[in-house]
């Protein structure tokens, strides 16, 4: 009973988090396009299945993973060993984003609108190495109590330069990609692990070294995401990715009209691949729990249900997907577009960037460890707000540049030098958590819509390539809010100056 209880209040949560998407698309087709959008009941569906999906992914990772996870963490802090603390951070990194539900769907979306050019597997793994490599180098930072900024500064220059060589099919995608790597699976193990390590540590301040971690698992994605588009847009043969593009295609016709035994058999063959998705996570437990710590897992029948949640929790997500979000998102753009009214268009951007991001769950908990740790200097309400603000405005810049067409790699390398000048200049405590705030507000439910809805306005204005002009929105919505805290602190930080020399 108690577990239907904690399940009846994750699928409510779930719900909630779906209501600002429901509310603004509601009031925008009755207020403004005024119409009832074409497979209403088909989309409400899936909204339904994305809420139930969630709730059953989270109810699995309560019960299975992340008990394991952290008593494996706990453990291996008190045998105090650095390299299996590194080696534990790689393989809960890599297996954590393998099995990303938004980073599947951005996958997934790359890999059909380039024909197969970009491997949506090939994509997944590559994020997965970044943040697995990076979980451990946060893990030595907080060990050995060095300051994020140089980490922070050096590695963003070198993201700007990347992105002044990458192709421009590639940039979109590769700053998207770093965006959905912190979700609903490694926003908690990560920041768990972070925040754990500095308190367990004499020395270590849970505002400055426990945080951080997040912002890491956001930036070096980008970077290999990019080399890789380099190899890709260069070096890759023409004709196989026109046989690539055909595969697919053709796929797409054959999958048009489906019989009964088809579905079966594609039911099987996801639910098969979301077992491949979570198969990383069980191996690096079990392996870790058995052949490292040498300790049975207790309640292991709890334990088992909670594995079996997750993959069917992933399965419904995907589904829900197909049939809710990404429909509402394109159908949204295409609506819009025609009304010939741009004004519209951006409004939609910043109220679905501002509601969306008010209920985002990583947020509301990032927010609330960081008053904990700020001890008065920080209000969690306040950094929802400003959060908030800086994704609205975010998705509203990437729209524009979505309408006017202008090139992603101007405004991306704009943002970065501007967020690199204020880490520069921001108070020290506040550079790891603003980091971390611009990597948790891209959740489950945003990504896909907000995916959805680039990709809808490339495909509704003449001239764009989807490719090219259809990512790219997350990437705003990660930016901006690092600019609005940090802006907000040197603000805060300069009020109380003039007031001490009164």
């Amino acid at each position: 009973m108690t577990q239907l209880r904690e399940f009846g209040h994750i699928l409510l949560h779930a719900f909630r988090n779906l209501l600002p998407i429901v509310v603004v698309v509601a009031v925008f087709q009755l207020a403004v396009i005024r119409e009832v959008p074409e497979g209403l009941l088909s989309m409400a569906g899936g909204l339904l299945i994305v809420a139930v999906g969630v709730a059953l992914f989270l109810q699995g990772l309560e019960l299975g993973i992340f008990p394991i996870g952290k008593n494996l963490s706990n453990e291996f802090a008190k045998k105090g060993s650095l390299v299996l603390l590194m080696v534990f951070g790689f393989c809960l990194g890599f297996a954590a984003v393998i099995a990303e539900p938004a980073l599947i769907a951005v996958a997934t979306q790359a890999e059909s609108i380039s024909g197969g050019r970009i491997d949506g597997l090939v994509l997944r793994v590559l994020v997965a190495l970044s943040v697995g490599g990076v979980v451990a180098l946060g893990v030595l930072r907080t060990i050995l109590g060095h300051s994020l900024h140089w980490y922070m500064i050096i590695g963003y220059l070198i993201v700007v330069a990347v992105t002044f060589f990458a192709p421009e099919e590639i940039v979109g995608l590769a700053y998207d990609s770093g965006g959905v790597t912190t979700n609903i699976v490694t926003v908690p193990l990560v920041a768990a692990l972070g925040i754990g390590l500095a308190v367990s540590i004499r020395g270590r301040n849970a505002l400055a070294h426990g945080f951080g971690l997040v912002a890491l698992a956001v930036m070096v994605p980008m970077i290999l995401v990019q080399l890789y588009g380099i190899f890709v847009y260069n070096f890759s043969s023409a004709d196989a990715v026109a046989a690539s593009a055909v595969a697919v295609a053709t796929g797409a016709a054959d999958a048009a009209s489906p019989g009964v035994l088809d579905r079966i058999l594609d039911m099987l063959g996801d639910l098969l691949t979301m077992l491949r998705d979570v198969l990383p996570i069980i191996l690096v437990i079990l392996f870790f729990q058995y052949a490292v710590i040498r300790k049975p897992i207790a309640h292991l029948h709890k334990v088992t249900g909670g594995f079996v949640l997750v993959i069917v929790g992933l399965y419904a997500f995907v589904v829900g997907l197909k049939l809710g979000l990404f429909p509402i998102g394109r159908g949204m753009a295409a609506q819009l577009i025609a009304l010939d009214a741009v004004l519209y268009v951006y409004l939609f951007a910043f109220a679905i960037g501002f509601a969306t991001t008010m209920a985002e769950p990583a947020l509301i908990a990032i927010g609330e460890k960081a008053e904990e740790a700020g001890k008065g200097r920080l209000v969690a309400s306040r950094i929802r707000i400003l959060v908030a603000l800086g994704v609205a405005i975010g998705i509203t810049i990437g729209v524009h540049r979505i309408i006017t067409g202008d090139s992603i790699h101007y405004y991306i390398m704009a943002g970065y030098a501007l967020v690199i000048a204020l880490t520069w200049i921001a108070p020290k405590y506040i550079v790891p958590l603003a980091f971390d705030l611009g990597g948790v507000t891209t959740s489950e439910v945003t990504v896909p819509l907000v995916t959805a809805l680039g990709i809808g306005l490339a495909t509704s204005i003449e001239g764009r390539n989807v490719l090219i002009d259809g990512f790219g929105l997350i990437a705003f919505a990660s930016i901006f809010p690092i600019v609005t805290v940090m802006l907000y602190a040197i603000w805060v930080e300069r009020l109380k100056r003039k007031g001490e020399e009164k």
